[in-house]
């Protein structure tokens, strides 16, 4: 099923459009530098605190409570209890001696997806060819189907049960009390198959609608190799843990975050037996991971900045197609060189306003290196000395 419809935009509403862009892109452009600014002070002190932190922390046994660690930075690492059993209370599925149960639901239905293709005509107009197509498939969230191009023929009826995760209050590690969400983010998941009481329960919850069991999961509709819209798909999965590690601060029996001398706060997890420096060495390398995760996103967004701010000169252009192409090209270039010096610009003066010395350090040294490059050059660049006179020269 599909339909295509063909749109021309003139030139002067482009130049509206352009004209808005440049506004869009002033936005982006300082908001990506107050992000890669923002980034670098929230790296340096996120690795100061965890520097800090390694070298506070106290590995104590957590079989016991000693009331003399109370306030300190601690790290345990022990079996897993659960305290209570997690449940959908609603359909009557438990999970016995898990942290926590999650409940998936898909939907089957309706789905646009457009293909466009734009041509540039002359005077600087623009003709849009757009392809709608809708095919049914399984999804997990819900599809608007009134903000399709074609509604009709194509509607999604509201789903009739959610996603949920459900997790027990608190579990034990050893002597000590964690918050039941933080110990079953750890988990590892397995599906579960639904008895005959959920499925009771399914079918009065649906109304009396046809409810089995298909490959390890609840199906909600008449067939479930013929699906219709609005058939639903519904998994359990537990969530177990063995054994967990934690780092925070003791508080009684429980841990909670610990606040550096920067104001930053620690509390470390991980699944299994990890020792302090073994989970010390993992934030660092999520940290510095995460740093350069949202330098590529600040630069990326710069740049789309920096293209909207120079568009309205491509589209300009665009009275010649030709040549509106090629002005777009070299506004590219612009925005990428432009990005590739504001950039580490403003990174750099992230690390001189956070790590003055270090900064400093950096700099005489790239400055050392290309002077010695520069003088290099010069010196190879330089024209050879001139033979003596009579120098080589047969002798009489």
């Amino acid at each position: 099923m599909s339909f295509t419809e063909t749109t021309t935009t003139s030139w002067f509403a482009r130049l509206k459009g352009a004209l808005m862009r440049i506004l869009v892109g002033i936005v982006l452009v300082i908001a990506t530098t107050v992000l890669l600014f923002w980034n670098e002070g929230r790296a340096i002190k996120t690795y100061r605190a965890l520097v800090e932190g390694a070298g506070l922390v106290v590995s104590v046994d957590a079989g016991t409570v000693d009331a003399a660690n109370d306030g300190k930075l601690v790290h345990i690492s022990g079996p897993v209890t659960p305290v209570g059993t997690p449940g959908d209370d609603i359909y009557g599925i438990r999970a016995d001696k898990a942290v926590g149960l999650v409940r998936d639901v898909e939907m089957y239905q309706w789905v646009e997806h457009s293909e466009s293709k734009t041509e540039k005509k002359l005077g600087g107009s623009e003709e849009t060819v757009t392809t709608y197509n809708y095919s049914k498939e399984w999804r997990a969230t819900d599809v608007d189907s009134s903000q399709f191009r074609q509604p009709d023929g194509h509607s999604n009826p509201q789903r009739a049960v959610d996603s949920a995760r459900f997790t027990v209050e608190t579990a034990t590690v050893g002597a000590f009390t964690l918050p039941g969400n933080r110990v079953a983010a750890l988990g590892s998941e397995k599906t579960i198959i639904p008895g005959a009481d959920a499925i009771a329960a399914f079918r009065n919850a649906m109304g009396g609608q046809n409810v089995q069991v298909h490959n390890n999961l609840l199906y909600v509709g008449n067939d479930p190799r013929g699906p219709q819209v609005g058939d639903l798909k519904i998994s359990y999965r537990r969530i177990d843990l063995a054994a967990a590690s934690f780092i925070g601060a003791q508080r009684g029996d429980s841990l909670r975050p610990y606040k550096t001398s920067n104001g930053r706060e620690l509390f470390l997890s991980a699944a299994g037996d990890s020792t302090a420096d073994e989970m010390f060495e993992s934030a660092k390398t999520e940290n510095t991971v995460i740093t350069w995760i949202v330098r590529a996103g600040g630069l990326l967004g710069m740049f789309i900045g920096f293209a909207f701010i120079l568009s309205i000169l491509g589209v300009a252009a665009d009275l010649i197609p030709f040549v509106g192409s090629i002005v777009g090209f070299g506004t590219s270039l612009i925005a990428f060189a432009a990005t590739a010096v504001l950039g580490p610009v403003v990174i750099a003066i992230g690390w001189i306003a956070y790590r003055p010395l270090l900064a400093i350090g950096i700099v005489a040294a790239g400055v050392a290196v290309a002077a010695g490059i520069v003088a290099l050059r010069r010196r190879a660049a330089r024209p050879a000395a001139p033979l003596p006179t009579g120098f080589g020269r047969p002798t009489a």
